[in-house]
């Protein structure tokens, strides 16, 4: 073994490491593998950042862009509304839904098929009596198994594409992974549908009524001695931190201000709606003198202080009750954070809710434990759920700028049918011609974003901010760091490990573990890393054997998108931690049997359609 296959192999196995300590963003773990690559002299520096124009980036980057296209010009909510029974019962209402999920995976970003469709099965689920998780769970997988089933399903497809055509042959086409994806995801959605029900943990979920546990919500009146006098807004709230206390109103002068200005300062005889676990209640009325209102005497007179400050601040009062809203207009709604959402890693204080949204995050839901500690400096996760407080449109603002979905019935509807045909038009012609081979994928897909552009289906502002850079920068970084392990012979090493220590020279044998190792990476890391890194071991596999690379390259395009062991192995699994109160041990109750199935079916497929 020499020195570079030696630094290769240790760079890689922290890289690993870090992918399953998950303390920091997968992006940042490829760039961190890249640039130790660069300082060990395993990559040239002329030639780290390659990556970002190599056909697979590109490639992926104009899908996410067509897809949030569709998604926004309400294709999808119209095809949503036509396919999908209403008062079908289960098993026809979960074919179609799992059926519509797989299907628009083929053809768009299956995490943006999953968030379209997560409210319509969470609808579903409450039709027919189900647990959340009944639902939801079948749905995330049957996306995950209909993104194999195109080039542009999903980005190990594409990033397997790439390496064959750096072999010298030609890049897989739009359906050469078709014939055995297609029959896998058959395969896999018949057995959810068949035995489903009986190997989906039944858990409560996360929603409204969750947040209810141990929170009470009350009413305290500010009197005059009290220390609030005087004192504002964002004062009160952090004087009350520590009594676990959050305010999210406020009444003056009967008047109530559901979303008030953190900088009001605060008169006696005003009252505060505080949110407060049980225990903390006593504690945060005596951190400040605070009364609860009920025990204040509804007769008690006013002092002449009292009514002077109501009459200086009466002309406040009037623009207050211009700025206040009904009861009517504020509304309770749960948000699941997706897994490309900005919140990540931030907190409510951080991205300054209530200045920028008048909204108050009520609670915060996480792998099915409830909690409303420390809420305004808590740093979020995907999957967690938010109960938020305020006007529908500042909801929905909220939710399209920070990569959120509700978790209710939507009113689906088409913003605009010339819009919603425009894109459904370019999205097709764009798989058609590179369906075809008129252009490849790359240029195809490219045009179809410039096209997008230039008739208005998708914003300017839009086009980058559909883009998930994440996913991105981490395909851009490791494609490099796999090319070095081409050039330094530790690929072709490790295929000769398999074959001969493990496989003991029998090409089937190989092939079948080529697949369970890409399957398992794939549960415990990012799919597409996993496919950049199994990709020259594949091929290298093939050529030690004399057979033909393609069925190995198939079989890492089915193993790492196969990932159904936990909900860190794909994002549609994450999504659906918060909503279907899963924990972590949940998934492999139905994903290991259903992984064995797929291995069963795999190979003989791939013998098949891609003969050794």
């Amino acid at each position: 073994m020499t020195t570079e296959q030696l630094l290769i192999l240790a760079i890689l196995a922290i890289t690993m490491a870090m992918f399953l300590w998950g303390r920091w963003r997968h992006d940042m773990v490829g760039a961190a593998a890249l640039l130790a690559c660069v300082l060990a002299g395993l990559v040239p520096a002329s030639e780290a950042f390659m990556g970002f124009s190599h056909p697979a980036v590109i490639t992926v980057v104009c899908v996410l862009v067509l897809s949030h296209a569709l998604q926004m010009s309400g294709v999808v909510d119209a095809l949503t509304r036509t396919v999908l029974p209403s008062q079908a019962g289960v098993t026809l209402s979960m074919t179609s839904l799992i059926g519509l999920g797989a299907l628009l995976s083929g053809f768009m970003n299956n995490i943006g098929a999953m968030a379209l469709l997560m409210p319509v099965a969470l609808q579903m689920a409450k039709r027919l009596s189900l647990t959340p998780g009944q639902t939801l769970m079948p749905l995330a997988f049957g996306t995950i198994l209909g993104g194999m089933t195109t080039l542009i399903g999903t980005p190990p497809n594409m990033i397997v594409a790439g390496f064959r055509a750096e072999t010298g042959s030609e890049g897989f086409s739009m359906f050469d992974f078709t014939q055995v994806g297609l029959v896998v995801a058959l395969a896999g959605i018949t057995f959810i549908l068949l035995l489903g029900k009986c190997l989906i943990p039944i858990r409560k979920q996360s929603g409204v009524e969750g947040f209810e546990s141990g929170a009470y919500i009350t009413e305290a009146r500010i009197p005059q001695e009290s220390k609030a006098v005087g004192m504002n807004l964002h004062e009160i709230e952090a004087a009350l931190e520590e009594s676990d206390t959050q305010v999210i109103g406020m009444v003056r002068n009967d008047v109530r201000l559901s979303v008030p200005n953190q900088w009001r300062k605060l008169l006696a005889g005003d009252i505060l709606i505080l949110v407060a676990e049980a225990e903390s209640l006593a504690n945060a009325l005596s951190t400040l003198g605070l009364k609860l209102e009920e025990a204040v005497h509804p007769k008690e007179e006013e002092d002449e202080e009292e009514k002077s400050k109501k009459e200086e601040d009466e002309e406040e009062t009037e623009q207050d009750k211009e700025d206040a809203t009904t009861s009517d207009e504020i509304v309770l709604k749960e948000l699941a954070i997706l897994p490309d959402s900005p919140l990540i890693g931030r907190s409510a204080s951080n991205i300054q809710l209530r200045t920028r949204y008048s909204l108050n995050l009520l609670a915060l839901s996480r792998r099915g434990q409830l909690s409303i500690k420390r809420l305004r400096t808590a740093r979020l996760e995907a999957g967690d759920l938010l109960l938020m407080q305020g006007s529908p449109e500042a909801v929905s603002e909220f939710a399209s700028d920070y990569s959120c979905v509700p978790l209710e019935q939507r009113n689906l509807r088409i913003p605009d049918r010339r819009r919603a045909y425009k894109a459904g038009i370019i999205m097709a012609l764009a798989v058609g011609v590179a369906a075809l081979g008129l252009l490849p994928a790359s240029i195809s897909f490219a045009i179809g974003v410039l096209a997008s552009m230039a008739l208005g289906t998708i914003s300017l502002r839009a086009v980058y901010g559909s883009i998930d850079w994440p996913v991105i920068v981490l395909l851009a970084a490791l494609i490099p760091v796999a090319g070095a392990m081409e050039s330094t012979g530790t690929a072709n090493m490790i295929a000769h490990l398999i074959i001969e220590k493990l496989a003991y020279g029998n090409a089937i044998i190989s092939l079948t573990l080529i697949l369970v190792i890409t399957m398992f990476l794939s549960d415990m890391m990012n799919n597409a890393a996993t496919a950049a890194v199994m990709c020259p071991i594949s091929i290298g596999t093939a050529s030690a054997l004399g057979v033909n690379a393609d069925s190995f390259l198939m079989a890492v395009a089915i193993g790492a998108s196969c990932a159904f062991l936990t909900p860190v192995g794909h994002q549609n699994n994450t999504l659906i931690l918060g909503p279907g109160g899963f924990r972590f041990g949940d998934y492999w109750k139905l994903g290991l049997p259903l992984e064995f199935l797929i291995v069963s079916v795999s190979i003989p497929m791939l013998l098949i359609v891609w003969p050794l």
